[in-house]
């Protein structure tokens, strides 16, 4: 069995972590009690999940290195992995600490907490899973019928790993191969010349303006800090429906207006959002993910003009396709040499391309199980690049809409002011409403 290399992307997010930047997605759920019968242990709960994740072909494997680095590196089966070492029971949650300490990458990467009060934190390495691929592990470990088994516990051999030497032979293969199809690339643009225009407008929106200077993007800590906020979909679907809108937008709104309480001098911003670029038929794994980057209004008083003028502008990307003529470049960088990938990859992350990312994911639709254990919330974690200060990732499910703050201390010191101004933003939104 040939294994699977990073893609371009993945790689991307592999090459922009460091000590002051853990590349790693986090999330945290809360789950109520059972209606009948005892709520499971933590220790119980750390089992069951460890049983499911057993069977997760992807959280069985680690990376590999390509010797003298001429390719990415490849996944290839863990012979030790033990559920045990990556799923633990604990009294109390550490979030902030966790998501403050880069994942070992010697081991899966990935790691879980399951704690006394039916609360789980996870975290996952950006270049094995994006947000909805965080979601497709909700729909592994979790179960329609509050009575479900534990299952998994399949049982599985490790495949052998190839030698360097087989893995070094096999990059250079790659890179011959990708190194024809690079040349070939410029004849298959010039025969689409219908895209040209398309791809001309991502690339105006994507690099002009530059992000403005902002205290967002001053050099930071490495730690990290979660605070966590939760409305209702009732609320978010009020607004939509009363404005015409789409609920990505009222998020966006939200947040422009808890910035602009927030700032000493509010300012525009400019904002990345990921896109899932996923067809009905892909089942790849790891980051099906495009980026759309559009001014964030931050520095406009009014909530309903800043909504407004997020929904004219998102509209626009999307009839021009943003999403999808950035992930056409991303597959053209993947034939592109090491270094010059390496080098874009850093270029993507400058805090002059934005400011701040806020990502939006839609949960499961139907009511799901731990355990028997309901769940109530999730509240995502979205990584930070270095000179970036905050992020806020929102997940819809059970009935609530959950936004999770993720920020670097040094640079961003009161995420509780920040919570407390998105409730603000979004009930002036409905009082307009």
């Amino acid at each position: 069995m040939i294994p699977e290399r990073l893609s371009a992307l993945d790689a991307s997010f592999l090459a922009n972590e460091s000590q002051l930047a853990p590349m790693h997605v986090g999330w945290v759920a809360s789950f109520d009690p059972p209606e009948h019968g005892p709520a499971p242990t933590a220790e119980e709960l750390a089992t069951h999940i460890g049983a499911r994740l057993d069977g997760a072909h992807r959280y069985r494997q680690r990376l590999a290195e390509v010797p003298l680095g001429v390719h990415d590196p490849v996944w290839i089966d863990d012979p030790g992995f033990d559920p045990a070492r990556h799923v633990h029971a604990v009294g109390e949650l550490d979030v902030d600490g966790e998501l403050s300490t880069p994942l070992a990458r010697d081991r899966p990467l990935w790691e879980m907490w399951v704690a006394d009060d039916l609360t789980l934190l996870g975290k996952a390495h950006h270049c094995m899973v994006d947000g909805l691929a965080v979601v497709e592990l909700g729909n592994l470990l979790l179960d329609a019928d509050p009575d479900a088994g534990a299952g998994g516990g399949k049982a599985w051999a490790a495949q052998p790993a190839p030698t360097p030497g087989q893995r070094l032979g096999r990059a250079i293969a790659d890179r011959i191969g990708e190194t024809a199809s690079l040349l070939t690339s410029p004849l298959r643009l010039a025969a689409n010349v219908r895209a040209l225009p398309a791809t001309a407008r991502m690339a105006t929106h994507t690099l002009l303006p530059p992000a403005p200077g902002s205290p967002l993007n001053a050099r930071g800590s490495g730690q990290r800090r979660h605070v966590r906020v939760t409305r209702t979909v009732d609320e978010v679907r009020r607004i939509r429906k009363r404005f015409g809108v789409t609920p990505n937008d009222v998020v966006l709104a939200a947040c422009a207006g808890a910035l602009h309480l927030y700032l000493d001098e509010p300012q525009p911003l400019k904002v990345m959002v990921p896109a899932d670029v996923r067809s009905a038929d892909d089942s790849a794994i790891g980051n099906r993910i495009s980026f759309v980057f559009h001014p964030l209004p931050c520095d406009e008083p009014d909530g309903v003009r800043r909504l407004q003028a997020i929904h004219r502008v998102s509209s626009q990307r999307r009839r021009d396709g943003d999403a999808g003529q950035l992930d056409a470049a991303f597959r053209l960088l993947a034939l592109t040499p090491g270094p010059v990938q390496r080098t874009l990859a850093h270029a993507f992350a400058h805090p002059r391309l934005y400011n701040l990312t806020i990502s939006s994911v839609p949960g499961p639709a139907v009511t799901r199980y731990l355990r028997g254990c309901r769940l109530r919330t999730v509240h995502s974690a979205v990584p930070l690049a270095e000179h970036h200060a905050l992020s806020i990732g929102v997940v819809t499910v059970a009935g609530n809409v959950c936004f999770g703050i993720t920020c670097d201390p040094a640079t961003f010191p009161d995420p509780e002011r920040l919570a407390a101004n998105i409730d603000t933003a979004l009930d002036e939104l409905l009082d307009d409403a």
